[in-house]
């Protein structure tokens, strides 16, 4: 029989006692949908876009916030003509994107796809498919209004609040 050193034996013994332990004591977190921000949390809309009769196309936006989810209805207007006749619907048109938001500093970056109305997944007809990816700065945040500008083309979106929600946390 081999003659293991009594304080090497223990030394086993307790480093297998503490990785058993280690193991026992470890638990997977829930999968829930993150929090959000709350001063975002409610339905937002944009009521009227500055100097709209004077721009070539516009998009109204209106926004839902919910814990770490944003849903978006994009209304646009356009005096120009960018898609076949069918979709262009005398220069207005919906579009529909979802998916998840953070808050970085001054930075909202909203990272998702469009969708049809339904907020199912869109992967053909008119307008635009694929991902939806905005960021904006956070120019101004009150209890009742927010003022972002676009980081890509610089518009101003002034969006006032019509319903607060509170974050009831999912499971994914």
């Amino acid at each position: 029989m081999h003659n293991v050193n009594p304080g090497l034996r223990l030394f086993h013994i307790f480093l297998i006692a503490f990785f058993g332990l280690l193991v026992a004591g470890c638990s997977f977190s829930p999968n829930i949908q993150g929090k959000g921000e709350v001063f975002m949390q409610g339905v937002w809309n944009e009521d009227s876009v500055a100097f709209s009769n004077k721009l070539t196309n516009y998009t109204q936006h209106h926004f839902k916030f919910t814990c770490d989810s944003f849903y978006v209805d994009l209304t646009t207007h356009s005096k120009v003509n960018f898609y076949e006749d069918s979709c262009y619907n005398n220069g207005v048109w919906k579009e529909y994107a979802k998916g998840v938001y953070a808050v970085r500093s001054d930075t909202l970056f909203l990272g998702g796809t469009f969708t049809h109305a339904n907020y199912k997944q869109k992967i053909s007809g008119c307008y635009r498919i694929g991902r939806y990816d905005k960021n904006f700065l956070i120019k101004k945040s009150s209890a009742n209004t927010l003022l972002l500008q676009s980081l890509s083309d610089q518009r101003e979106t002034t969006l006032t609040l019509k319903e607060k929600i509170t974050c009831i946390q999912k499971e994914l």
